[in-house]
């Protein structure tokens, strides 16, 4: 999958099946990559992997969801 780019592309954030682990149940791999100078970093190190289980990456991108159609909500 495409990695997306995030605080002026100095962020790469991927996420993707994890064949290497399809057999746990914590595979689907959130992947962030930073490339900014030390002093900026969010992250101890340049590139870190979250693994979540399916139910954890639903939950996640429902929220997300939720979050952008707050966002669209006239008024605000």
């Amino acid at each position: 999958m495409k990695p997306i780019y995030l605080l002026d592309d100095s962020l790469a954030v991927e996420v993707f099946f994890s064949t290497e682990d399809c057999d746990l149940e914590d595979n689907i791999c959130l992947k962030i990559v930073e490339s900014c100078r030390e002093e900026e970093k969010i992250f101890i190190h340049d590139e870190s992997d979250l693994f979540l289980t399916r139910q954890q990456a639903r939950d996640l991108a429902n929220t997300l969801l939720e979050a952008i159609k707050k966002s669209e909500e006239p008024g605000l």
